[in-house]
């Protein structure tokens, strides 16, 4: 176990490199795959369209006879084409996604036309192809549509639907493992019966955060400061939880429980990270779990969750890793900062005359949970930079569902 402070990106890779994503799964309906993690590659076995149709309401004809007056000889609606072929010097009338009569090899909209009864003279340019969506033009049989490794989300189920595709091979779900600790704690609901008690703000938002994430979460409550209770969760945690989270218990100056039980029951890679919030941060391993230990502090254990726990959940679900989204502003403002550790300040970003703008909000204290519920963004700030002056670029890093 290393005592020096591991820069973040290190330690991001440090967790991804030992662990594994997980190789159980399961097959659900389409109706129960939202944000489930696709096991196998998804191939079409139609082509999407299934047949060339009309992109616009008009009328389906031949290109070469678009410049003389044409007779109107049937209609085309979705579901119900045109029954024949399209005879010389005539057109259908067609709505869009009807099946393209034979024959016929453009569309022209209806507000180009002229009609005088069963005729129509049309009024612009038409080439072969105009306004028609042709057979397999957005999938074509037999190609891979999703990879494996991909979490769904409300598109990809309609993209399955289109398909008809009624099931599908997912990674089970993770099972994670949280309890918080300290005997300062009181469930919400319960009065404060003393000055020094606050109540356990962290297992809500942690589970919140982590129900974003659609893993199973198995909640042991709030655990006294007592060695033999938390020897107890965390024995009870580590034969049920792909993953155990705690919360409290790993700062300099915590009571020694939570050391010496994890370091009895399992072994810990690192205890601290060049981050702000957060530095007290524990990754090791449980018996046939991993362990995750977050600060107390609530800010703290948001900024953990969401910028190490969560690639770390990601990677073990099997999921295609993707980098977090961020972009380069300008600081509407001076921003304090020391050199030593990468700093997740909680701000609000806006653009104005095409050029965005961040700027801290509230309190920038580990404690003060009201900032990231102002906030709608990070402000990135590098380990070794210094304040920052009003005017200079920054990297933001929007809020992602986690959070929002």
């Amino acid at each position: 176990m290393s005592n020096s402070w591991l820069p973040v990106a290190d330690a991001l890779a440090a967790m991804q490199s030992q662990v594994s994503a997980l190789t159980e799964t399961e097959t659900v309906s389409l109706s129960a795959a939202l944000d489930r993690v696709l096991a196998q590659p998804v191939c079409a076995d139609i082509n999407v369209p299934g047949y060339d149709n009309s992109a616009m309401d008009g009328y389906a004809l031949r290109a070469a006879e678009a410049t003389q007056p044409l007779k109107v000889v049937g209609e085309a609606f979705a579901g119900h084409p045109f029954d024949g072929t399209l005879p010389a010097n005539s057109c259908v009338r067609i709505m869009t996604g009807a099946q393209m009569p034979q024959g016929a090899d453009a569309v022209v909209m209806q507000e180009n036309v002229e009609r005088d009864d069963a005729d129509i003279q049309v009024q612009t340019t038409v080439k072969c192809g105009d306004n028609v969506r042709l057979c397999g033009s957005d999938i074509t049989d037999g190609a891979v549509v999703l990879a494996a490794g991909q979490r769904l989300n409300a598109v990809h189920i309609g993209l399955l639907a289109s398909l008809g595709i009624a099931e599908v091979t997912v990674i089970r779900k993770l099972r994670v493992a949280l309890f918080s600790n300290g005997d300062e704690l009181v469930v919400p609901g319960e009065p404060l019966r003393k000055a020094s008690q606050i109540y356990d703000s962290n297992r809500f938002t942690l589970t919140a955060m982590l129900q974003r994430l659609n893993v199973d979460i198995i909640d042991l409550g709030h655990i006294a400061d007592d060695p033999d209770a938390l020897e107890s969760a965390f024995q009870q945690a580590m034969r049920s939880a792909d993953l155990v989270i705690s919360s409290a218990g790993v700062s300099v100056g915590d009571a020694d429980h939570t050391k010496n039980t994890l370091a009895k029951l399992g072994h810990i890679e690192f205890w601290k990270i060049a981050i702000k919030p957060g530095k007290p941060f524990a990754f090791g391993r449980l018996g046939d779990a991993w362990f995750c230990g977050l600060p107390g502090n609530p800010v703290a254990a948001v900024v953990t969750l969401d910028q190490l726990v969560q690639p770390l959940l990601r990677r073990m679900a099997g999921e295609q890793l993707t980098p977090p989204l961020q972009l380069e502003a300008k600081a509407a403002t001076a921003i304090k900062k020391r050199p030593g550790r990468t700093d997740f300040q909680r701000g609000r970003f806006s653009q104005r005359d095409g050029q965005l703008w961040a700027e801290p909000v509230g309190s920038q204290s580990s404690a003060v949970l009201t900032s990231v519920a102002q906030a709608n963004c990070f402000l990135v700030l590098e380990q070794e930079r210094d304040s920052i002056a009003a005017g200079e670029s920054i990297i933001i890093q929007p809020f992602d569902q986690l959070l929002t």
